[in-house]
C-alpha cells in the first residue's frame, strides 16, 4: 500500500497570521506561440504566476497547481487575451481552498521578426523586439497590458544646426569673393568639405505600453511595433548594402529629433491603441556619458 504523503500546507497553520498580496513563482521557462496575420512563431518566454493569499492562517499555496495550469498557454495554440483570461480564472479556481480571488501572469519574451532592407530587393535580416505582457484577474475584472521596446536612431537637431553653420562659414571663407563660381565647382567643394562637421547621432529606444482589449483575437504586437517604427521613422536596420546605408542616412537627416520630439511623435502616432498608452524614450547619447530620456502618456 502506498503511504499517504504529508502536505504541511494543509495540515499546519501559519505561526504569523498575515494575509499576503501575492504568492507564486517567478522565471518559469515556457514556449509560447505568437500568431498574428502572416506571422507565426514559437518563442521562449519567462513567466511569473501568482495568486493572492487572503487567509492569514493558511501556511502556503499550491505552487504545483499554478505550474501545471501554465500549460494552457503552451499547448501549441496561439497566445491570445482569451486564453490568458482562461488560465487566470483557472488559477483562482484552483485555490478556492485558500480563498484566493485574484491572479496575475507576467510573460517576457523577444519577438523575432524578419525585416526587409530599405531599398535593396530581397535583402532582409532578423530583428528582436523585447515584449512584456502583464495579465491580471482582480475581483473578476480582467486586464491585459503589453509593453514593447523598439530601437531607432536619433540625430540631434542642435548638433545638425551647428554643423551646418561651420560648413557655411567654411564655404564663405573659401569663396566669398568668387563671383564666377559654377554649380559644378560648388558640388566639388561640397564633396571634399561637407563633412568637416557632422551632427551626432545615437542608438535610441522607445518603450511603449498599451492596454489591450480583452475581446481581441490576437495580441496585436506586430501592428503596435509597426506603428512605433513608422512614428519615429528611423528604426535600426538589419542587413544593409551601401544603398540602404545611404537611405538610412537620408532618413536621419530628414527626421532630426530631440528626445522630446521622439516622445511626442509616439504619443501622436499611436492611433492603433484605443486605450491609454505610456511612452518612455531613451537616447543613448554619443555626446555625453549620460542618456537623455522622456516620458509621456496618451489617455
Amino acid at each position: 500500500m502506498t503511504a499517504i504523503l504529508p502536505d504541511v500546507s494543509l495540515t499546519e497553520r501559519s505561526r504569523s497570521l498575515s494575509p499576503l498580496e501575492w504568492v507564486g513563482m517567478q522565471g518559469i521557462d515556457l514556449p509560447v506561440l505568437i500568431e498574428e496575420g502572416d506571422y507565426r512563431r514559437e518563442l521562449h518566454a519567462r513567466v511569473d504566476a501568482q495568486v493572492d493569499l487572503p487567509m492569514p492562517h493558511t501556511k502556503g499555496i499550491h505552487m504545483s497547481r499554478l505550474y501545471r495550469l501554465l500549460d494552457g498557454l503552451a499547448e501549441g495554440k496561439p497566445l491570445t487575451p482569451g486564453n490568458l483570461q482562461e488560465v487566470l480564472a483557472a488559477m483562482v479556481a484552483s485555490h478556492h481552498d485558500c480563498a484566493s480571488r485574484n491572479a496575475r501572469i507576467r510573460l517576457e519574451f523577444a519577438l523575432l521578426v524578419k525585416r526587409p532592407a530599405l531599398v535593396t530587393p530581397k535583402l532582409s535580416g532578423w530583428k528582436s523586439y523585447p515584449v512584456t505582457l502583464e495579465a491580471s484577474l482582480h475581483e473578476g475584472r480582467f486586464t491585459l497590458q503589453a509593453s514593447v521596446t523598439v530601437g531607432y536612431s536619433s540625430t540631434c537637431p542642435c548638433s545638425a544646426a551647428l554643423s551646418r553653420q561651420l560648413i557655411e562659414q567654411a564655404f564663405l571663407a573659401a569663396h566669398r569673393n568668387d563671383t564666377t563660381l559654377t554649380p559644378d565647382q560648388v558640388a566639388e567643394w561640397l564633396t571634399h568639405n561637407a563633412t568637416m562637421a557632422t551632427p551626432h547621432s545615437q542608438r535610441s529606444e522607445a518603450q511603449v505600453q498599451v492596454e489591450l482589449k480583452p475581446t481581441a483575437q490576437d495580441l496585436g504586437l506586430i501592428a503596435l511595433i509597426d506603428a512605433i517604427e513608422q512614428a519615429v521613422a528611423t528604426p535600426v536596420q538589419t542587413a544593409v548594402k551601401r544603398a540602404d546605408e545611404q537611405a538610412f542616412a537620408a532618413l536621419n537627416g530628414q527626421n532630426l529629433m530631440f528626445v522630446e520630439d521622439a516622445a511626442r511623435r509616439l504619443i501622436n502616432g499611436l492611433a492603433i491603441s484605443d486605450g491609454e498608452a505610456h511612452v518612455h524614450v531613451r537616447h543613448i547619447e554619443s555626446l555625453h556619458p549620460h542618456d537623455a530620456v522622456a516620458w509621456g502618456r496618451r489617455d
